[in-house]
């Protein structure tokens, strides 16, 4: 899709949160692939963090981050599977004002180009909760990659057309 070169782009201050029982900062190399991709589009890393698969912990930090005036978009990555430990779609659900049925379907439909039928045990997810963006993805590296590359390159860049997200973040807390 084309970028409108004639409009400015506005940076977007986005929270990573890496959500894994196993994995550390220096192991998180999804997390370290999504600070990569957005700062070389020109974003600013707001704030990271790690946590374990805890629902509440989970709720707690993203409500931490949208009540944040600093914060923008909310990224994680992790937790989207199908396994009894896997709770981020379900912190994300707890959080969502309007959830953002597209996110989801658009990232299986790009990551069946990528993994196949496998790409059935994501929950990846969006919404917006309280005029704050947020995208849950799977954990993996090229989810994060697809993902990234495939939809929030676009979405969170101010001058992609015929539109976007952060056209849009004015807007978001109109009643």
């Amino acid at each position: 899709m084309p970028i409108d070169t004639n409009r400015s782009f506005l940076p977007v201050r986005v929270a990573v949160l890496t959500v894994s029982d196993t994995r550390g900062l220096a192991e998180d190399r999804s997390g370290d692939t999504l600070v990569a991709r957005l700062q070389e589009a020109g974003h600013v890393l707001a704030d990271r963090m790690i946590l374990r698969d805890d629902v509440d912990a989970i709720v707690a930090q993203l409500h931490r981050w949208i009540d944040d005036g600093q914060i923008d978009c909310i990224l994680t990555t992790g937790g989207t599977g199908v396994t009894g430990r896997d709770v981020t779609p379900e912190a994300v659900e707890r959080v969502a004002d309007k959830m953002i049925p597209g996110f989801g379907e658009l990232f299986r439909w790009l990551s069946y180009q990528t993994i196949g039928t496998s790409t059935i045990q994501s929950r990846a997810c969006a919404c917006v909760a309280r005029g704050t963006y947020i995208f849950a993805l799977p954990g993996s590296t090229g989810a994060v990659k697809d993902a990234w590359d495939g939809i929030l390159k676009d979405q969170l860049d101010s001058r992609h057309r015929p539109c976007n997200f952060v056209e849009l973040m004015p807007r978001l807390l109109e009643r």
